[in-house]
């Protein structure tokens, strides 16, 4: 009788259960381990000779041996020592001709062995790297980019492993170095993906993006600066992701596990869910770690600008499409703006993209925006100030351009405002009568920051009430060019306002007048401010029982009464009275001579939550204006936003009200559409509707023994229904009697 040929699935059913034996009692089988690795050797040698002259049946073999083989590796740790270098060279030799399902099973059983801790990281990625720049199958490189990725991020789960890092960030930024290689484009994508998962967040990756930015490859320019502009962007997206797929419902599950069988499956679901619930709340918990951004990471702003800007931007021979130009322009005045580095060439060639038929224009005021800041000299400023006026904004020019001049010049003047002359300005404040509204509002908008930043340079009618009261007191003082504001603590202003308040509504209560108060001055001046009471936080300050009240002990110690004057009319007025004006509230002293109390700092708490509210609310938008290229940078929308405000047209506004909504084909009522959703999350229909879908025949017999039921019956039924609704229905829902 001839011998039965042997199946494939018989073969493949063999090597699954000799894996099982050689893993369970490795010395017991170890004989048959080695005929195996001599069959995988021989094979080996065969492959290595000659890939392509191997036949298709040699292959699969060899595939599974190398599969068992890379299974039990750690089992039998003296006969497998070659077995990596094997497969390496294999790889290393043969990768571009080896057939695409042996090369796949070569990567994932090195990866194997590297989980098995057969290898190291060290030994894998730069044998998985050379590969990746160098073969040209595509799906071979997105099977070794992804296996780097996985490789790097189980390393670094528990602690930072600082050796393979630096040994992959040597071997990115070699490959970064060469600047003509359009091959440093993966050193890119690497570092962008592992920043964004924050296994990376110190200065070399920020090192080998900033080499990868003054690559001659227009890509790699492109990639690399889209990672100083956008990657906290990036990596917000990335955690709201998977903070979304990590979501579960405990409430959900136990529900279907109440509902359901009861079995072990269902109760291990249950305590999988708990533990991932208990695990997000821990890691909500957790201590933050430090989100420092790339761009302040940088070793040498000033000297990566200058180079960025002379090689991409000034040189005429570069040759980088528009769009990449705008983001390096971006990028250099956002840094400019953010470290206050001072670069003049820069302003100079800004001077022949400054007009309305320039291309992307509105992304070129937003650089110059970005990159002005109190350092730079204002006569600098000055000059393009005047060249997007008489370029933009005239009575001919179109309103939409209009709006964009004036509001690039207000966010040009809110970093440097020492940069507009006065004939400009009152020009300027003049558009505010428009008809158009975008460019009334940019105009306004220009008027509101001059009341603050220099209500000088406006006429008399147009400073308003706050800025003349401001300019009589001294308040509002005319800046300085490099003059820089004092570090203070937030919110100080408001805790110094509260307490003045407090002592002119105590003085009012016991009916002092304020005069008694200047007495005062003196004395308060050498008192340290000391109260025990104000040292617990529960204490308040409309506790006055056991104070003591000061008053002058004779009139000689009092203020002198002030003068009177005579006008026109022989009315006499006081000298207090014509200045109705008060004194600005000195916070630094509060600051500088008391100690702050518990109890002064949790008013101090209270007031900063109050103010952030009311700003949220439509408070002051202007400081925020200013301090937002300091984090956010400028975009050409936010300069092109004052145009938006015209009157929106029919199809708009329906386009703006379908937006968000599903598309239905058919109306349906709020019912149908609730019961769709229903039906589509899986949820079952409630008892009373099922009641009412029941069939007519099936309810017919039971409605005529109702009709037969007796007095006596009936009340058993009714005292049993109470009785099941207590303790939770039929089921009872695990509750007992």
């Amino acid at each position: 009788m001839p011998k039965r040929k042997v199946t494939a699935a018989e073969k493949v059913e063999g090597l699954a259960i000799l894996q099982w034996k050689l893993r369970k009692d490795p010395l017991a089988y170890q004989t048959e381990f080695i005929e195996l690795w001599q069959h995988f050797d021989s094979a080996r040698e065969r492959v290595l000779a000659d890939p392509l002259g191997v036949d298709g049946e040699s292959l699969a073999t060899f595939r599974e041996h190398m599969d068992l083989i890379a299974h039990c590796a750690e089992k039998y740790p003296d006969i497998t020592a070659t077995f990596p270098d094997s497969l390496r060279d294999i790889l290393s030799t043969h990768h571009a001709t080896l057939d695409p399902a042996l090369r796949e099973k070569i990567v994932t059983s090195l990866s194997l062995l590297r989980r098995k801790e057969v290898i190291d990281s060290t030994y894998l990625l730069p044998i998985f790297w050379s590969l990746l720049i160098s073969t040209p199958s595509k799906t071979l490189r997105a099977l070794l980019y992804q296996k780097i990725i996985s490789d790097v991020r189980e390393t670094n789960t528990r602690a930072k492993n600082h050796k393979v890092n630096r040994t992959l960030q040597q071997a990115l930024y070699n490959l970064v170095m060469d600047r003509s290689s359009p091959k440093s484009l993966w050193a890119v994508k690497v570092v962008r993906d592992l920043w964004r998962r924050r296994i990376w967040d110190d200065a070399k990756p920020v090192d080998i993006m900033r080499q990868a930015a003054m690559s001659d490859d227009h890509k790699t320019v492109g990639s690399a600066v889209k990672f100083f502009l956008g990657s906290d962007k990036e990596r917000e997206d990335y955690e709201d992701e998977s903070s979304d797929e990590e979501a579960v419902d405990v409430r959900k599950v136990k529900h279907q596990i109440g509902i359901n069988k009861k079995t072990k499956k269902s109760k291990k679901i249950l305590e999988k869910a708990t533990e991932k619930v208990k695990r997000q709340e821990k890691k909500k918990n957790a201590n933050q770690q430090l989100n420092f951004s790339a761009l302040h990471l940088l070793l040498d702003p000033q000297g990566f600008c200058e180079a960025l800007f002379e090689k991409h931007l000034q040189n005429k021979k570069s040759r980088l499409p528009l769009d990449i130009k705008l983001d390096i322009l971006q990028l250099v005045t956002r840094l400019v703006g953010l470290h206050k580095l001072t670069i003049l060439p820069l302003y100079s060639y800004f001077t022949s993209h400054l007009t309305p038929r320039q291309q992307s224009v509105t992304s070129f005021l937003a650089s110059l925006a970005q990159a002005t800041h109190s350092l730079v000299p204002p006569e600098t400023i000055e000059v393009l100030l005047q060249k997007i006026a008489n370029e933009f904004v005239s009575e001919a020019s179109n309103v939409e351009v209009c709006a964009a001049g004036i509001n690039a010049i207000r966010e040009i003047c809110a970093r440097q405002p020492l940069a507009m002359n006065e004939t400009l300005l009152q020009d300027l404040v003049e558009y505010r009568k428009s008809k158009d509204k975008g460019v009334s509002m940019s105009a306004r908008g220009l008027l509101s920051l001059y009341r603050e930043k220099g209500a000088e340079m406006l006429r008399k009618k147009d400073r308003g009430k706050d800025a003349t009261i401001g300019l009589k007191s001294g308040e509002l003082k005319q800046q300085i060019f490099g003059e820089e504001q004092v570090g203070e603590i937030e919110g100080l202003e408001l805790l110094a306002k509260w307490k003045e308040e407090q002592k002119k509504r105590k003085q009012a209560e016991k009916g002092l007048s304020e005069d008694v108060d200047g007495a005062e001055k003196n004395e308060e001046e050498d008192d340290d401010g000391y109260n025990s009471s104000d040292w617990e936080v529960a204490s308040t300050d409309s506790d006055e029982s056991g104070e003591w009240i000061r008053v002058a002990e004779s009139d000689d110690e009092g203020e002198p009464e002030p003068k009177k004057r005579k006008v026109d009319g022989n009315d006499e007025v006081d000298e207090e009275k014509e200045d109705s004006t008060e004194e600005p509230i000195d916070f630094m002293k509060l600051a500088t001579t008391q100690l702050l109390t518990p109890a002064d700092l949790a008013k101090l708490k209270e007031l900063r939550l109050e103010a952030s509210i009311n700003k949220a609310m439509g408070g002051d938008k202007r400081k925020e204006m200013e301090a937002r290229h300091m984090d956010e940078g400028l975009t050409a929308e936010q300069i092109e936003a004052p145009a938006k405000l015209r009157k929106s047209t029919k199809e708009e506004r329906v386009a703006l009200a379908k937006e968000g909504k599903p598309n239905r084909e058919e109306h349906k009522s709020t019912s149908a559409i609730r019961k769709s959703k229903k039906e589509a999350e899986g949820k079952s229909t409630t008892n009373r509707e099922k009641a009412r879908r029941k069939n007519f025949l099936m309810t017919l017999g039971k409605a005529k023994s109702k009709q037969k039921r007796s007095l006596v019956a009936t009340r058993n039924v009714l005292k049993a229904h109470i009785e099941r609704s207590k303790s939770g229905g039929r089921r009872r829902n695990g509750q007992s009697k």
